[in-house]
């Protein structure tokens, strides 16, 4: 195996709280040795494995490779998750008894040239939190799990591109990732921040590299850095008026994408023609976008989407930090472009990640109103963040050539910062 750095989120926390979240909503791969070294330890119903629950289901067509994954419950929850929301698999045999995917989470390794990043998934509450110990001081831990996840040829991977046909090395990319996060670090709104970094981004998208690299690309970097705080005002009320509200042709790909993001897919859940006709009827609904939103998931309760428009009063400073802190650690850990995110380019990549922001606000207005308030609390916010995140460079469709338009045309229409803005009110 190669040699490589570890480079840690050190803004982060995280251990775990034993919630049970992630084994209700997430789809535990497993290898054929984990397969059989479970299958060894003769669970039955003495263990609290009811008669005729499976553990395992094959994955793959009849074609091709196939894998395994764990069985889930009626319910969705894993067929390991116990009564109060414990691993009887750790419980029995100790953690290091689980399976690896189930050890990993909710961290994510990617490679940066001659070092891996670490980033965390924040569909975990506690991550979103910040609850635990200081992931730097969980150096020797994470660094034994990318022993056994990180391929031989890490440090021989090649960067993202930064936009289609523009590619440059790994030190430059880092120059890229080190100018947002510098952005994205400062002590103003995070809705101030975001529109800076889309900013000099867009001057990005539009120049070249291929004579502009090392010590020239970072006096680049600083200068149009520097040009997008000086333009951008930091009065919300200033920008609102400059940038006008989100146009109506962009409102139906943001909806859709909200739409996505809002949904809980479990393999517990239906697949049939009932269930197909019902996600048909909920993309027509999401993308008319008027009436009463459908419920795609218990967590949201009744509402219109014309009861989501209006201002909802300043977001709080607590959630804040939860953003900044977002943006910081998928950027740092680079979970947002290449390899970790359906190798998309690093500006593509960064819209889609912006996106975010507006959309976990859509989100939580929905979790508000539905609860009879028409103001944000920071639990609205974590609880859509933690939603979103759950599909966010993860579910296959973010990174289909739909999804993928959405994000564009949102970006030429000009819609990403207006959305910012529009749904900070």
């Amino acid at each position: 195996m190669s040699r490589f750095g570890l480079e840690l989120p050190t803004i982060q926390n995280w251990s775990c709280h034993n919630c049970g979240g992630c084994c209700k909503q997430h789809g535990i791969y497993i290898t054929d040795e984990e397969h059989d070294r479970i299958e060894k330890q003769n669970w039955t119903e003495q263990d609290g494995i009811p008669a005729g629950q499976p553990l395992f289901v094959r994955m793959g067509g009849l074609i091709g490779k196939r894998w395994w994954r764990l069985a889930h419950q009626p319910d969705g929850s894993c067929a390991f998750l116990d009564e109060k929301g414990l691993c009887r698999i750790h419980g029995k045999f100790g953690e290091e008894a689980k399976p690896l995917a189930c050890r990993i989470y909710p961290y994510a390794f990617h490679p940066a040239g001659k070092k891996v990043v670490v980033s965390l998934r924040f569909s975990c509450p506690s991550v979103v939190k910040n609850l635990g110990r200081p992931v730097k001081q969980q150096s020797a831990d994470l660094k034994g799990i990318a022993r056994q996840i990180v391929p031989d040829n890490v440090t021989e991977l090649p960067p993202p591109m930064v936009s289609p046909g523009t590619n440059v090395t790994w030190p430059d990319l880092q120059r890229f990732v080190a100018a947002l996060d510098e952005t994205l670090a400062g002590e103003d709104p995070v809705v101030i921040k975001l529109l800076r970094a889309l900013a000099w981004m867009k001057l990005v998208e539009q120049s070249r590299f291929d004579k502009i690299e090392g010590g020239r690309l970072t006096e680049y970097l600083n200068l149009i850095c520097t040009a997008a705080e000086e333009d951008v005002p930091t009065d919300l009320t200033e920008l609102a008026d400059t940038l006008g509200e989100p146009s109506r042709i962009g409102g139906a790909p943001f909806r859709l994408l909200v739409g996505h993001y809002a949904r809980k897919d479990t393999y517990a859940d239906e697949t049939g023609l009932g269930e197909r006709w019902r996600l048909l009827r909920n993309v027509l609904r999401f993308t008319r976008g008027t009436g009463e939103i459908p419920l795609v998931q218990d967590c949201f309760g009744p509402a219109t989407f014309e009861s989501l428009q209006g201002p909802f009063g300043p977001i709080p400073q607590d959630a804040e930090e939860i953003f900044t802190r977002y943006f910081r650690v998928k950027v740092r850990g680079m979970h947002f472009c290449g390899r970790a995110y359906y190798g998309i380019p690093l500006i593509e990549g960064f819209y889609s990640l912006v996106l975010v922001y507006p959309a976990v606000l859509w989100l939580a207005r929905w979790l508000a109103t539905g609860d009879g308030r028409d103001s944000l609390t920071t639990d609205d916010i974590a609880q859509a963040l933690a939603i979103a995140d759950h599909h966010h460079g993860y579910s296959p469709a973010f990174g289909t050539w739909g999804f993928r338009r959405r994000v564009r045309t949102l970006a030429q229409l000009g819609d990403i910062p207006r959305l910012c803005v529009y749904y900070s009110r």
